[in-house]
């Protein structure tokens, strides 16, 4: 999966159309240094984190998406996708952003990636 480079327009930044993000699957926006994954669930619920994983630093948009969580590929670790937290026993958290669709567009909160 490529990472794209954002174009701002206002108060959000526009990242793609809908339909270019997978059902249960990431696609990833750079914003200079910053990787930030936008997850589609199986509902077409669309949620923005941090492409790292707390962890170790994994890559989480190669991650299995289910039950509102993604899965880090390198050691399993569970992320929740609406708090960015770590499940289970394991502890931590992968900063989130705030993504909302408008008109068949995916649009991220400006003012967060200050």
């Amino acid at each position: 999966m490529s990472a794209v480079n954002v174009a701002m327009s206002q108060d959000w930044i526009d990242v793609g159309a809908t339909e270019e993000v997978p059902q249960r699957g990431a696609r990833c926006v750079k914003k200079g240094d910053l990787t930030i994954a936008i997850f589609r669930t199986q509902d077409d619920q669309f949620f923005a984190l941090e492409d790292k994983c707390p962890h170790k630093h994994g890559p989480l948009s190669q991650g299995i998406v289910h039950d509102g969580c993604v899965t880090c590929p390198l050691h399993n670790w569970v992320i929740s996708l609406s708090s960015g937290q770590a499940q289970g026993a394991d502890e931590g958290e992968t900063r989130t952003f705030t993504v909302e669709v408008r008109d068949g567009r995916l649009l991220l909160d400006l003012e967060e990636l200050r």
